[in-house]
């Protein structure tokens, strides 16, 4: 694999496509915003990690310019923009290539299917550090992993193909043919945290007490059973271990869904608590807290839309 088309040009997108092309391999990074893939096109992403600070020329294209063939379309957008990124590339869904999602949640991988195809899809999940800083400049310092797996067998086949070519970028990869647990134990420990955040406005480490502990206890049992209903073995003490390892030592972090409502962006709150949700009732089951907590979620980000659409002199009915 060597012709590369990375959807989405935030944090993580920004950080694959500058470790992908220093390791020669070949990148189109595609984006909505004409105006900054200009500026990537023509002044390149600034990487700063523990490698140091470096500037890495980066090919930016809108999906309309890019063509094929390509062997691998990565999709790094936010889950509620997962459709529209992926039917802007269908034209390069010919067979041949396959996609991968590392994203946060629950179907992104079916969302590529219905373009792709179950047989060339793959999924996985990451943990490595990555900020966007302006426009252009990534931080990535520390470490991290990435898991991935095929959607079938025979998109399994290519799992470690594509764990090789990461690694080329010193992404650390490696095939899992049980990727569902590492989707659904990180989809936990996201629902678990992510949205008490949100509604709290508060930094993990202020999620440390006994209230915050019982919350995010809750959801991970709820998740643990709707896995486990659909055939998934979770391992109930790692989501707990990571929870607590996150409330110990991430104590000063803001969590991802906390800084978009901030920022005033939407929040992926229906491809985590909102998809175990639905998850949960197409069995027959309830998840009562990580319910509460998505509606929770939903109220505030319908009262924050109102108030900015105030703000700009518009009004709502």
């Amino acid at each position: 694999m060597q012709n590369i088309v990375i959807v989405g040009a935030g944090a993580m997108g920004c950080l694959f496509a500058a470790r992908l092309v220093e390791a020669d391999v070949d990148v189109t990074l595609v984006d909505v915003d004409r105006q900054r893939l200009a500026l990537l096109n023509s002044d390149g992403i600034v990487l700063s990690d523990d490698d140091g600070e470096r500037v890495i020329p980066v090919r930016a294209a809108v999906a309309s310019d890019v063509a094929g063939p390509v062997d691998l379309v990565m999709l790094f957008t936010k889950g509620m923009h997962s459709v529209a990124a992926i039917r802007s590339v269908a034209h390069l869904a010919d067979g041949h290539a396959h996609g991968l999602t590392l994203q946060n949640g629950i179907g992104n991988a079916e969302i590529i299917a219905e373009i792709f195809t179950p047989n060339r899809v793959l999924m996985g999940v990451t943990d490595l550090p990555s900020d966007l800083v302006g426009a252009r400049q990534v931080h990535s310092h520390g470490q991290g992993h990435i898991r991935l797996g095929g959607m079938t067998a025979d998109a399994h086949s290519a799992a470690n193909p594509v764990a090789a070519l990461l690694n080329r970028g010193k992404l650390q990869a490696e095939a899992d043919p049980v990727i569902l647990v590492a989707i659904w134990e990180k989809a936990a420990f996201n629902a678990a945290l992510n949205a008490m955040a949100t509604i709290t406005g508060l930094t993990v480490g202020g999620m440390d007490e006994e209230p915050g502990r019982r919350i995010a206890g809750a959801v991970a049992s709820e998740v643990v059973n709707v896995a486990a209903a659909k055939g998934i073995r979770l391992d109930r003490g790692r989501i707990d271990a990571k929870i607590a390892f996150a409330l110990a030592n991430h104590r000063n972090h803001q969590a991802s869904m906390l800084q978009d409502r901030l920022a005033g962006r939407p929040t992926e709150i229906e491809s985590i608590n909102g998809a175990i949700v639905a998850a949960a009732e197409l069995l027959g089951l309830s998840a009562p807290t990580t319910a509460t907590l998505a509606d929770m979620v939903r109220l505030i980000e319908a009262s924050d839309l109102r108030h900015r659409g105030s703000d700009d002199g518009s009004t709502t009915s």
